[in-house]
């Protein structure tokens, strides 16, 4: 199996989104759901997971999430949430060794199943975001109904919006009409 790429785990997270909602939009209703993202994500087919791993998956995406908001927050996380991470991560199969993959070398896992093996790659993609040269360029959309998570590539390292199409211009727009406001009231 290769080694995801370190913002799997952020794709993961953001199958819920528009946090700020008063009801979020979430794309895993079903353990179906979850199966059809992770081929839509990796190109991987693998069957529908039992419904207590299903079950068990929204949870780690829950707790990812918290982790993940502290740290584009620059806020300390959880200690819970850290603590169930790390809890996780010691159960997951340990990357021992290199494998031939393709047209290079990465990461062969010894994995009991194959949702173990999700698992074990959500949650080794979680750690390498966190810890790796990437981890101060986690941001969260700065839209309060918004608040989906991403990785800021862009130069100045300050990028303030999931999508300038969307949240962004929306911002715009909020700004523009509020200042014309402003100016018709005064």
């Amino acid at each position: 199996m290769a080694l995801p790429r370190d913002d799997l785990s952020l794709a993961f997270v953001n199958t819920r989104y528009w946090r700020g909602r008063e009801r979020p939009t979430e794309t895993l209703a079903a353990p179906g759901d979850l199966a059809a993202w992770w081929t839509a994500e990796t190109g991987e087919k693998i069957p529908a997971p039992e419904p207590a791993f299903f079950a068990a998956a929204l949870e780690l995406r829950e707790g990812l999430h918290r982790v993940f908001a502290a740290r584009a927050g620059e806020a300390v996380p959880a200690a819970a949430d850290v603590e169930r991470l790390n809890a996780a991560l010691a159960q997951a199969p340990p990357r021992r060794r290199l494998a031939w993959a393709g047209d290079g070398l990465d990461w062969h896992m010894e994995a009991a199943g194959a949702w173990e093996g999700v698992r074990a790659r959500l949650l080794w993609s979680a750690a390498d975001l966190l810890t790796g040269p990437r981890r101060a360029r986690v941001r969260q959309c700065d839209n309060p109904e918004c608040r989906y998570l991403f990785l800021d590539a862009s130069k100045a390292g300050n990028r303030r919006w999931c999508d300038m199409a969307s949240c962004g211009n929306r911002a715009k727009a909020h700004r523009h009409y509020r200042r014309r406001r402003a100016a018709e009231a005064g």
